[in-house]
């Protein structure tokens, strides 16, 4: 397996730790990861205390969604030109500053105001890291042994932001969700301007193209704000929006070919790697996504978990990622390579939703919902290690960063669109059985194995492309 950036190893100064600066990497990921899920826990407890309507509520999700996914790729970019270093820096200190207005928030503009900045914030943090990552480990094996801590901080995250959010709602108030970012985030600031290397970038004067930027911030915000909005509205307006999104996709496309210095050079396009990898985490990420939703409806309304115990209940998750990311997903990349992981992953998680797909009514933890909560945590340990390490290697070093923000962006689009299409099936179904006279939980879990059925075909399709897009060439 070759490097995944093709580029001499430039050895840091010994002021620099590599894996120091990994450490305040994932410490920055891990932020803005545990905020993007600890809020949905403590959704009733603010819309309670703030007096939210039901699609207003949502806005406290979608508010951070939406500047968050749409300003990926352009940040991404912009870190390659300034500095990934001072991008990542900046991201922290807008993170944090708008974690304690959130905090502090008692209206609901407020709250949804400063969950826009925190997106923002979110954003310039999460699109470089990648980039600055692959940087500080070019060498094969220990690329691989830093993905996958990376990886395992991020996909624990996301599980322990459920158990969070849970504790502290529970324990405090729903306000601590977030002032717990503002330690976090001092201590991770403070730690990157010490630790990480300095670097100057290109120059704002090499790709600064700001039509471009408009159009596909634009583009890839509207294209977020239909995705999250389809539950609740009408099939027309979303159908209008969405050709809206793809006029702002296709101008952008042709404003790239003809720019002298483009933002998105299209022939980052061109990597079948980085293509197929990012079309196959849209499929993986929109599984996963919808499965710790779905799975944490169903153990509340279907099997009568309260919030802490719900939260208590993915806790093996994040363990089993953890360990098995850092235990031996290295070691089987470097050893059987990341084309025959990734597939051996897809496979248990496919695995895992098609035990699922059965959630009945009486379901017991131990036996209905454990093991395939092993399952797809198993398989994830073993997948996104793999498809992160595919994806960055089709990119050239001086566009690590907009790459780093291509992968970040098909995240936030896949587990978007996948909560979507999965939320919306499973109430269209819940509906469907109600209206034949099916008692509420057993219309309600009935919704649910629809959605786990869909989220396995969704599966396997991640597993076909990756075999087609993703395989090995001997020429």
């Amino acid at each position: 397996m070759s490097s995944l950036i093709e580029s001499p190893a430039r050895p840091l100064p010994r002021t620099y730790s590599r894996w120091a600066s990994l450490v305040v990497l994932c410490a920055g990921t891990l932020m803005t990861i545990l905020d993007g899920n600890i809020v949905t826990v403590a959704m009733p407890a603010i819309q309670s205390d703030l007096g939210f309507s039901g699609p207003g509520l949502a806005w406290v999700v979608n508010a951070y969604l939406i500047p968050f996914g749409g300003l990926l790729l352009l940040v991404g970019r912009l870190g390659d030109l300034v500095g990934r270093k001072r991008m990542f820096a900046a991201g922290l200190a807008v993170f944090t500053a708008a974690s304690v207005l959130c905090g502090v928030a008692t209206s609901q503009g407020l709250l949804i105001a400063a969950r826009a900045v925190q997106g923002v914030g979110g954003a310039m943090t999460s699109a470089v890291v990648l980039g600055m990552l692959v940087a500080l480990f070019p060498e094969p094996r220990e690329q691989a042994r830093a993905i996958a801590v990376f990886s395992a901080v991020g996909a624990a995250g996301g599980a322990l932001g459920t158990f969070l959010g849970g504790a502290l709602t529970q324990a405090l108030n729903w306000h601590w969700i977030f002032l717990i970012n503002l330690p976090i985030g001092v201590v991770a600031l403070l730690a990157a301007l010490r630790v990480l290397a300095p670097e100057n970038g290109a120059g704002l004067g090499r790709g600064a193209d700001y039509p471009g930027a408009a159009l596909v911030t634009g583009a890839l915000m509207l294209t977020v704000y239909v995705i999250v909005g389809v539950g609740y509205r009408g099939l027309t307006a979303t159908l209008l929006l969405a050709a809206l999104a793809l006029a702002l996709f296709v101008a952008f496309t042709v404003r790239q070919a003809r720019a002298a210095r483009p933002l998105l050079r299209l022939r980052l396009f061109r990597s079948r790697l980085l293509s197929g990898a990012n079309g196959v985490q849209v499929l993986m990420i929109g599984t996963m996504y919808g499965f710790q939703f779905i799975g944490a409806l169903y153990l509340q309304r279907v099997l009568g978990y309260g919030e802490l115990l719900t939260g208590t209940a993915f806790l093996p998750a994040p363990i089993a990622i953890g360990a098995l990311m850092l235990g031996l997903s290295a070691r089987t990349i470097g050893r059987f390579g990341a084309y025959r992981v990734l597939p051996a992953g897809l496979v248990l998680i496919i695995a895992g939703m098609a035990l699922l797909s059965r959630a009945p009514v009486d379901g017991s933890y131990v036996t209905d919902v454990l093991p395939p909560l092993l399952l797809l945590a198993t398989g994830f340990a073993a997948a996104m290690p793999a498809l992160t390490g595919l994806a960055m290697s089709g990119a050239r070093e001086e566009d690590a960063g907009l790459a780093s923000g291509l992968f970040n962006t098909t995240q936030v689009v896949g587990g978007s669109l996948g909560l979507a299409v999965l939320t919306t099936l499973a109430a269209s179904r819940t509906d469907d059985l109600l209206g034949r006279g099916t008692e509420l939980v057993e219309a309600t879990a009935g919704g649910y194995q629809l959605a786990f059925r869909v989220a396995t075909l969704i599966a396997t399709g991640a597993l076909a492309l990756a075999a087609i897009t993703l395989r090995p060439r001997h020429d």
